[in-house]
């Protein structure tokens, strides 16, 4: 069961709960359909971009597609990576008319090396979970273990939707 730590207002009420639990900062990390990876650059300090990623309970994958165009897959993120592994994901909901359902995920990730089992099982997930990448094979394959989840809600129960 999910913990919650409510905070106190201005006044004597309640406002509904902040702090997330890991399982169910998971479970929105799960459900979260794209993020934002920042690395860090070496001169100018963090560098983020959208992403496409999956989660499978324990790792985080992130593709160089080669469905989006590009000019080179040698991106930038991976340089970055290649001089320090350490990386955060962050994914949110918004909704501009019911802020009881905003709600965020961050993911601090270090980037390894995965053996090939494992990189057919995330890159099927990929294919479920993003339809263009079905028919499409990855330039590379970014996988990151989980060093820490730090989650934040609006709402006041679970039926946060994603």
């Amino acid at each position: 069961m999910t913990t919650w730590w409510p905070v106190r207002g201005s006044g004597n009420h309640d406002v509904g709960p902040v702090k997330l639990d890991r399982e169910h900062c998971e479970e929105l990390l799960e459900q979260a359909e794209r993020g934002v990876l920042a690395t860090r650059h070496p001169d100018r300090g963090v560098d983020a971009v959208p992403v496409c990623f999956v989660f499978d309970g324990e790792r985080v994958a992130i593709p160089v597609d080669l469905v989006k165009p590009k000019s080179t897959t040698a991106l930038q993120r991976v340089r970055n990576l290649h001089a320090d592994p350490r990386a955060v994901l962050l994914c949110d909901r918004w909704d501009p008319d019911d802020w009881s359902r905003l709600w965020w995920v961050r993911a601090a990730l270090v980037r390894v090396e995965v053996d090939d089992p494992h990189r057919v099982a995330v890159s099927t997930l990929l294919a479920a979970k993003y339809r263009q990448y079905r028919q499409q094979p990855f330039a590379d394959l970014l996988v990151f273990e989980v060093d820490g989840l730090t989650g934040w809600s609006g709402g006041t129960n679970r039926s946060v939707q994603s």
